[in-house]
């Protein structure tokens, strides 16, 4: 099979194209022919250093949508034709590759109505709002939230959960060329990063009450910094990184909770139920785009050879919404 391989770790434009045997599922997985797979910062920051459980070449991608193309033993939910979205398991071989070898607990079916383009667009970064928005604060209608970096993946399917659940003020930060994109999404206030004070801006639009929920995927550092932008009682979710103080940051008048994510841990974790949360997530997700309330995102679709390019622009902060390969 075609594939797109890491020969060791390396940066984005060390990816090579090859051809590898065509992998076999095992008892419980199912094999995928690739039909698209779309691109997430993850490719590029873990590529560099590499994963003790990689073998190379090893082929990245953990986002995919393809038709069922095997199963192994003990397989009874999926059959040959069937069509399936999911986010892989990144110690494992991933999507940038013509077939691609998966447990089937964790896939989710894509519905008449949604591409493969569009199917592989969201479940890293969409369900990585998803979870944070709906697992972990629970966001409820009348909230506001302040989403960092709106014109990202996670930012742009951030603003649009909280718009399609009910939150009363949606913030997000970005840079002044994305400010029409980010409010075609849903954000009512846009904060220049680059220029304005975010928690200045976050204290004048709430009238110093501050917001109910964070959505946090840039750093500690400004992670840091939006403790003093909760709501009592508000709620900061982190993807790349929690605040290193928690402890010493408890004023008399503030109390928060905090959570922290990391959607592709749920394949090291052991529990099989937080694997099959990943294809319930996924399933609701793609109601949710069934019915107009989200959209994918997709600003560009690629051929496979041009994801080391796409990738770099990704490492960048050059793009906006998604990029998609399609096979």
């Amino acid at each position: 099979m075609k594939a797109l391989v890491l020969l060791k770790p390396g940066k984005p434009d060390t990816l090579e194209m090859t051809e590898l045997p065509v992998p076999n599922p095992g008892p419980g997985e199912i094999r995928v022919r690739v039909r698209a797979a779309s691109l997430n910062p993850i490719d590029y920051k873990v590529s560099q250093n590499g994963h003790p459980a990689w073998i190379y070449p090893f082929v990245l991608g953990i986002d995919v949508a393809g038709i069922v193309d095997e199963v192994g033993e003990g397989v009874t939910q999926w059959k040959s034709g069937d069509r399936v979205a999911y986010i892989t398991d990144f110690t494992k071989p991933g999507g940038y590759a013509e077939y691609n070898v998966t447990t089937a607990h964790s896939v989710a079916a894509i519905p008449e109505g949604i591409s493969f383009v569009e199917a592989a667009a969201f479940p890293c970064a969409g369900l990585t709002a998803y979870q944070a928005l709906m697992r972990k604060m629970h966001i409820q209608q009348g909230q506001s939230i302040l989403v960092h970096a709106g014109a990202g993946g996670v930012g742009g399917y951030a603003i649009q959960l909280a718009k399609a659940f009910g939150a009363s003020t949606i913030i997000t930060t970005a840079s002044p060329s994305n400010f029409d994109y980010v409010k075609s999404l849903g954000a009512q206030f846009v904060i220049d990063y680059s220029l304005e004070d975010v928690q200045e801006r976050v204290k004048e639009i709430t009238g110093g009450a501050g917001v109910d929920l964070i959505l946090n995927s840039l750093n500690r550092a400004t992670a840091q910094k939006d403790l003093s932008m909760l709501a009592f009682g508000g709620q900061l979710a982190c993807i790349a990184g929690a605040p290193e103080n928690v402890a010493d940051f408890q004023p008399s008048s503030q109390t928060f909770s905090l959570h922290k994510l990391m959607l592709a841990g749920a394949f090291g974790s052991g529990n099989r139920k937080s694997e099959e949360d990943l294809a319930r997530m996924a399933e609701e997700f793609m109601q949710l785009i069934l019915s107009k309330q989200v959209v994918s995102m997709v600003q560009e679709v690629i051929r496979l050879e041009q994801v080391p390019d796409a990738l770099t622009r990704l490492s960048q902060r050059h793009v906006r919404g998604k990029i998609v390969a399609e096979l």
